[in-house]
């Protein structure tokens, strides 16, 4: 039986058709690329591998190319009008309400991201905790540190948690701890995926109770 469930913020807790991480992605790109002094596409691959690697773009950049202005970078991919097409959503804040577990958010962006995202959103005061990169420490999903520290501090195990994300290797990842990993794939972009899988958020109904009778 699920006693705690764990969500992903971006393009989890909203649709991807707002284009908010598509965006980020644009301007991550572009500031790797101006310190790297490469192209755009040079950059482009060359992140693409790195996040293999690593959770993040910039663990990667820490990690291999001494990057160190941590919060210059948060500035640039994270504008203060970065969320501004996001637009209240109250049938969502209906919905988390009426979930009956306590809800907490597990995200590889910066908590000044997150809260801004929450309030646009108008779902401020939903979540126990927000495990943000910073708290974590600057290393991300799908670390498998990652999520037991999250756990750890909500004093839950992996079985008994639901974690559900929109990268496949972030909810394999969940699943490799022994967690309740699912896969929130809005535009059936994969297919062939052979965990569990939802299209829309309500889905997480259906595993509730998974587990409750093995």
């Amino acid at each position: 039986m699920i006693q705690r469930l764990l969500f992903d913020l971006d393009n989890t807790l909203y649709s991807a058709r707002f284009g908010l991480e598509e965006k980020v992605a644009q301007r991550i790109i572009q500031y790797a690329a101006q310190y790297l002094r490469l192209s755009p596409e040079e950059t482009a691959a060359l992140r693409k591998k790195g996040e293999t690697r690593y959770g993040t773009t910039l663990e990667w950049l820490i990690a291999e190319k001494g990057f160190a202005d941590i919060e210059d970078y948060y500035r640039a991919v994270h504008p203060k009008n970065e969320a501004d097409t996001l637009p209240p959503d109250p049938e969502l804040r209906s919905f988390l309400e009426a979930l009956p577990c306590p809800k907490a958010i597990l995200t590889n962006s910066n908590r000044e991201h997150a809260d801004l995202v929450l309030g646009k959103l108008g779902l401020e005061g939903l979540f126990t905790h927000i495990f943000d990169i910073r708290w974590n420490g600057f290393k991300g999903k799908p670390r498998p540190e990652v999520f037991l520290r999250a756990l750890d501090t909500l004093g839950t195990k992996p079985e008994d948690t639901l974690f559900v994300d929109d990268y496949p290797r972030y909810a394999e990842g969940f699943l490799a701890i022994g967690g309740k990993g699912v896969l929130l794939d809005e535009f059936d972009e994969h297919p062939d995926y052979p965990h569990p899988r939802i299209r829309k958020l309500e889905e997480v109904t259906r595993f509730l109770e998974w587990g409750a009778s093995g």
